[in-house]
């Protein structure tokens, strides 16, 4: 195992971990490369080339921006999105771009900026970027993929890191030496049986080989914050979303009608559900608009966790600091046996990996939380994928809207409602998580790739924009 909880929740910004967040780090380590290899005034001009799913969503998600701010050396955990626009307005208006903030080279994006239908070879999120001297002669290229979830891989299939990472997996011997070890959901049962420990004690103990206890908690709470940060952020946010639909905000609104009529819960006892569908447009809508969220485990499903977490921070009278560290452990571990095994990127198997595997991992937490055993946890996961099979992505627009924003709601009432079956059960159950996966996978295969992240199929035809 070499992956860190750490490292399915990073703190970005929207609106898509694939095609802005992916391509801001590839665009910054090719501009790195340049420099640590030739130097920065080598570089008469740089290329970029955009595949597949990049290519035909990458305006309306953002990749374009994502690129140039990668280039000019900016980092997704780092730069203040209301400094976003003014950047590529600058960029765009001088048609010149400073490679890592030091070196100018003209951009011009009709002809350094290009989109191209196919796909490279290893994953539909493929970029290449090229560099030349001032005869026109190619000094360097490289080929990277956004491969979900903000994971980066170069055409060796290795992981390409944001400088900015902290110690990890792949600054630690790629996860070796682990005391606890698991990369399916048998293996990570099989170490709670013989442990006694619980996931979350199993995936702390595993943090705990590249930072110290202290150091996991205070970033524990940090992706905490950020995510209440979203909600409050969305719930105070009017007016409409970037793009040719002019979608309306509508959290702002939800949350003035909930909270200016508590009275309702006591008539209405389903109203919680209100609260949990509030949660989870407003950091969507937050993402939309290219606000800060946490990529959990990808930033189109960024709303599902956030959301699960509210539920039982605000409604459940445990909740506690510990609950949410255990909570995000939790989920952590799941979403680590599927990126272990299978994918979390819309491009690759549709929504299923997305909102599918955040409303998994959200059950498995929930359950967890709420006094689930090792087994329930397992259950409430494996429920939450298995009811999400073959869940297709397409992306009225190219934008992650419609229905993006609402499909995080239904993805976090799925959720609460998985921990709960599991929790009626005594944890014994048909369908494992590991087949489940196996399953996903298998469909996301099979799924025709109209239906994946390319807005030519499913709802992205059949609405008109306007």
């Amino acid at each position: 195992m070499s992956v860190s909880v750490f490292d399915l929740f990073k703190i970005g910004i929207g609106p898509s971990s694939s095609h802005t967040v992916g391509p801001m780090i590839a665009a910054r380590q090719f501009a790195c490369h340049v420099q640590g290899t030739l130097g920065l005034t080598a570089v008469h001009h740089v290329t970029v080339e955009l595949f597949g799913s990049l290519s035909a969503t990458g305006v309306g998600h953002g990749t374009d921006k994502a690129v140039l701010l990668g280039l000019a050396g900016h980092e997704p955990d780092h730069i203040d999105p209301d400094q976003i626009q003014p950047a590529i307005a600058d960029i765009r208006t001088r048609q010149t771009l400073a490679l890592l903030g030091e070196h100018p080279v003209p951009f011009v994006e009709k002809e350094h900026l290009l989109f191209r239908r196919k796909s490279l070879p290893l994953h539909p999120n493929g970029m290449a970027f090229h560099a030349f001297d001032a005869q026109g002669t190619e000094i360097a290229t490289r080929e990277y993929y956004s491969v979900g979830g903000g994971f980066v891989i170069d055409a060796a299939g290795e992981r390409v890191l944001n400088s900015a990472a902290t110690a990890g997996p792949d600054a630690a011997g790629h996860g070796q030496g682990l005391p606890h070890p698991f990369r399916t959901g048998a293996e990570l049962l099989a170490q709670c049986q013989a442990t006694g420990l619980t996931p979350a004690q199993l995936m702390a103990a595993n943090e705990q080989h590249w930072r110290s206890s202290a150091e996991v908690r205070r970033q524990l709470m940090a992706i905490w914050k950020t995510m209440a940060g979203a909600v409050q952020r969305g719930c105070a946010s009017t007016g409409t979303l970037p793009g040719p639909m002019h979608v309306r905000r509508r959290a702002a609104e939800l949350h003035h009608k909930l909270s200016s009529a508590p009275e309702a819960a006591l008539r209405d006892p389903l109203s919680m559900l209100d609260w949990v569908n509030l949660y989870a447009m407003a950091v969507n809508e937050e993402n939309a608009a290219g606000g800060r969220v946490v990529t959990a485990p990808t930033n189109g499903a960024a709303g599902v966790i956030p959301a699960v977490l509210h539920y039982y921070v605000n409604f459940l009278p445990s909740a506690n600091e510990d609950g949410i560290a255990t909570f995000l452990l939790t989920a952590g571990a799941i979403g680590i046996i599927y990126k272990e095994n299978a994918s979390l990127s819309g491009a690759e198997v549709g929504c299923q990996g997305e909102v599918g595997v955040a409303c998994s991992m959200a059950a498995g937490a929930l359950a967890a939380v709420m006094g689930g055993s090792p087994e329930q946890i397992e259950n409430a996961a494996e429920i939450g994928m298995e009811h999400n099979l073959g869940m297709t992505c397409d992306p009225v627009g190219g934008l992650v809207q419609i229905p993006c924003i609402e499909r995080n709601a239904m993805g976090a009432i799925k959720a609460i409602n998985a921990a709960r079956m599991a929790l009626r059960g005594d944890g014994q159950h048909v369908v494992s998580l590991d087949k489940v996966i196996k399953t996903m996978m298998q469909t996301g295969a099979d799924m025709k790739i109209k239906y994946k992240e390319t807005s030519r199929g499913g709802l992205a035809v059949n609405v008109v924009e306007c």
